[in-house]
């Protein structure tokens, strides 16, 4: 990222509002539940989002289940909103006695690392409102560590998620070293520790329950990283690699090897997040591609008003330097450069004949309605491998910015991926969806859905459970309801309104 973009990024942090047209003004079982909050205005322009996603992103840019699961609940707050910077989090466990730290929900990363002490560049103070913690290895009578020696460190060292250097010795602490593209980063060792989690039983009790994990140390961090305003204890990283938490829980028992979410789009959020496989009728997949760090998906092509694109299906093919990603922790989306333009026009060609005018405001095109913005916009179909296509609405690409007269301002929230070909489907796209991540089988799949309502989520036993996105433990708050959840064995992550929380 460049330091001007940085720049951006950091003032858009630091300030309530920013002005994104100045014409206009603006408008106003397994149970785990996650404690989401945001760390950005409600209302932020499109560029900030643009310069955030980057931030998240930069990595990207760069370079059947066992029995007897538990239904583990982690406390959960938050909301999602199109204008929300995605900063979520939740609330993790770790050493002997147990001491809790706020985690980032990363599914575009894989490891759960906190900071630890002592660490240099790490903040003592976060302008999320959050008390700042430190994992102390020598305070917690469960801490092992992991040596160069281990054949887990062996494994990362491979995929390049660890560290060892030739003239360390076989006892030498297994390190990490991730540094990203604006010179920001973190250092540490890894360790292994227990994760406490609490576990609902059929008959609603609550047992604690804890597994032995892998997760990094930090004791070093960089750049953006040392800034208090967006400073938490560390990162909870969800993806493939056989470090992740996922695929450790999975290993030991814990949980399935497949989650799933569903993340409401109204401006109140919510939603569910869930470690275990949500069953509908409407669900259609297509088949990860093989050997890839991220959610990559083979995207054939796409269509506007049911006309497709007249975009080659080799921009779209998956290689080193391109292809399509799933990412929770994007806000935008980000189109491959030679098929940004052709989508735009026939954006821009399918809305004009319904009374609705279009403007470039900061590089962005935008449109001026008095309209439903369903009545005039047309319906996009992104077409997977396996005949498996995914219907946008016209909210799924397009941002509300403010209003003009009697008008409303519209944005196409999908980005150029300038010089690039990778396609990154972020949460503009992902909402208002169940989307399931099998990685037992190698597959995501979604079906658009209304995620305020229960959702049909499958157990271990063959038998289907519904859970509910108001359902949450009430050992977070005793301001929420009682968890009921009679033999569901998918964990689940409940993405819960908290209002005052987002002020």
């Amino acid at each position: 990222m460049a330091s001007s973009a940085l720049n951006g990024l950091l003032a858009g942090l630091a300030i309530a509002v920013l002005v994104f047209i100045p014409s206009a003004a603006w408008n106003d079982g397994s149970q785990l539940t996650m404690e989401l909050e945001r760390g950005m205005p409600a209302r932020a322009p499109v560029e900030v989002l643009r310069a955030r996603d980057h931030f998240r992103h930069r990595r990207i840019l760069q370079g059947a289940a066992p029995s007897g699961y538990g239904v583990v609940d982690f406390p959960v707050e938050g909301s999602w909103n199109p204008f929300t910077v995605g900063l979520y989090f939740t609330r993790v466990k770790l050493g002997n006695p147990a001491k809790e730290f706020y985690v980032q929900i990363d599914t575009g990363s894989d490891i759960l690392w906190v900071t630890c002490n002592p660490c240099n560049g790490c903040p003592t103070s976060s302008g999320l409102n959050i008390k700042l913690e430190s994992f102390e290895p020598d305070k917690s009578s469960t801490y092992s560590s992991i040596s160069c020696s281990d054949q887990r460190c062996t494994s990362a060292i491979q995929t390049g998620e660890a560290t060892c250097s030739s003239s360390d010795s076989s006892s030498s602490p297994c390190s990490y070293t991730f540094q990203y593209g604006d010179g920001s980063g973190t250092s540490g060792y890894y360790v292994s520790d227990t994760l406490y989690f609490d576990t609902v039983t059929e008959n609603e009790q609550t047992l604690n329950s804890s597994a032995t994990i892998i997760f990094g140390c930090s004791n070093s961090q960089s750049g953006d990283l040392t800034k208090s305003d967006r400073a938490i204890d560390g990162i909870f990283g969800f993806g493939q690699h056989e470090l992740s938490v996922i695929s450790q829980l999975s290993s030991a028992g814990v949980a399935p090897k497949v989650f799933s979410h569903c993340l409401k789009g109204s401006d109140t959020g919510g939603g569910i997040l869930v470690l275990g496989e949500i069953v509908e009728p409407g669900i259609v997949y297509t088949p990860l591609v093989q050997s890839k760090p991220h959610y990559n998906l083979n995207l054939e092509s796409i269509a506007v008003n049911g006309q497709t694109l007249s975009v080659d299906s080799s921009v779209f093919t998956t290689s080193n330097t391109q292809g399509t990603i799933v990412d929770s922790g994007t806000t935008l989306a980000y189109l491959a450069e030679k098929a940004y333009d052709p989508f735009v026009n026939a954006i821009i060609a399918s809305a004009s004949s319904n009374q609705v005018s279009s403007f470039i405001a900061k590089g962005n095109q935008c449109f001026v309605t008095a309209n439903r913005i369903d009545d005039v916009f047309p319906l996009v179909s992104l077409n997977f491998m396996g005949n498996a296509s995914m219907i946008l609405k016209p909210d799924d690409y397009l941002i509300q910015q403010g209003s003009a007269g009697n008008g409303i301002i519209w944005c196409i929230g999908w980005q150029k991926n300038d010089g690039q070909g990778i396609t990154i489907l972020g949460d503009i796209v992902l909402k208002d969806k169940i989307v399931v991540y099998d990685l037992a089988n190698q597959r995501i799949g979604w079906t658009s859905y209304d995620c305020s309502q229960s959702v049909n989520v499958s157990t271990s036993s063959g038998k289907n459970e519904y859970l509910n996105s108001n359902q949450l433990d009430t050992s977070a708050s005793n301001k929420y309801p009682k968890l009921r959840l009679p033999s569901a064995v998918a964990f689940v992550v409940h993405i819960l309104v908290a209002t005052a929380l987002l002020l």
